[in-house]
């Protein structure tokens, strides 16, 4: 698998990103490897809170979360998928499948052996994270669900997503930056936005972030629609907390939350929140309070 590797000086003077670098390498699938970049931060005896990122971010959207959980005395693991951020990028869109994000992130998982996880996910960090908890559930003690799904196909994704997938394959420049800024209601500043844009020097790095959304399932017969529906059938019958932690400006994920506080019986009794003057992406519009809803979940379901 052929696959781009961005220079570290795109990496350097980051606004509020003053963390190490981690890697480990991870089975392409096709008899190679990919490396994966990850932040490990805090007591490494402590149990992880895992904080998984979608698209077209990368672990730069937990900046800000980040120091007050490890303040509080927890370890945090941020992964960049695999096409994002430090990690490698394949360079041919057909390398990019649901499953094997699936795959690669539970590498991750299983090399660190992480155990005892508070999972923290938004966009294809639940897509791929639900799945994840749903293939290993002895490794999580609690899920934290905001503004993502775990679609089957079954039913329509609605038209802001249709909306979405079509200017994602359509828009001649597709700017990381530009997307994040457009999915906060607080907005970014110009370096914020250019540090979400360091990944991808030319859009020779920019084919996972192109087929993302175009690996939702939306159809009943998506090769990953019956893996969804699997991962569905082994999550109803776990009793995991789940906390759902939404932002009120989401207009893609309006009203999922509720699907996952009907269908997971770990979300019976929880205090669920929809954070206000919070977009799709609101670890940048509200992550101090995110960061609280995280701790105080931790704190009611030790």
């Amino acid at each position: 698998m052929k696959a781009l590797r961005t220079p570290d000086e795109r990496f350097q003077n980051l606004p509020d990103y003053d963390f190490a670098p981690n890697y480990l390498e991870v089975d392409d699938t096709e008899g190679g490897a990919l490396r994966v970049h990850y932040l490990d931060e805090g007591p490494r005896a402590a149990a992880p809170v895992l904080m998984m990122h979608g698209e077209p971010s990368w672990s730069y959207l937990y900046r800000h979360m980040i120091p007050p959980v490890v303040a509080a005395g927890h370890r945090v693991i941020a992964p960049d998928l695999v096409g994002f951020g430090r990690s490698d990028k394949p360079v041919d869109r057909d390398d990019y499948t649901y499953a094997r994000h699936v795959f690669w992130m539970g590498e991750v998982l299983r090399q660190l052996d992480l155990r005892d996880i508070t999972l923290v996910c938004q966009d294809w960090g639940g897509l791929i994270g639900l799945r994840l908890w749903a293939e290993m559930p002895d490794r999580f003690a609690r899920v934290i669900v905001a503004n993502t799904a775990l679609p089957t196909g079954d039913q329509p994704l609605g038209e802001a997503f249709a909306a979405w997938r079509q200017f994602s394959q359509e828009v001649p420049d597709f700017r990381a930056g530009r997307i994040v800024y457009g999915g906060t209601v607080s907005k970014l500043t110009e370096d914020e936005v250019d540090a979400y844009d360091a990944p991808f020097p030319d859009d020779r790095y920019k084919a996972g972030a192109r087929q993302f959304p175009m690996l939702v399932p939306d159809r009943p017969d998506d090769p990953e629609s019956e893996p969804n529906r699997q991962a569905w059938n082994v999550i109803r019958g776990l009793q995991t907390p789940v906390l759902t932690a939404f932002g009120a400006e989401d207009r893609i994920m309006a009203g999922v939350d509720g699907v996952f506080q009907k269908l997971c019986p770990g979300a019976a009794g929880q205090n669920h929140v929809v954070l206000p003057k919070a977009g799709h992406f609101l670890q940048e519009d509200v992550p101090l309070e995110l960061a609280e809803t995280v701790l105080a979940f931790i704190r009611e379901t030790a």
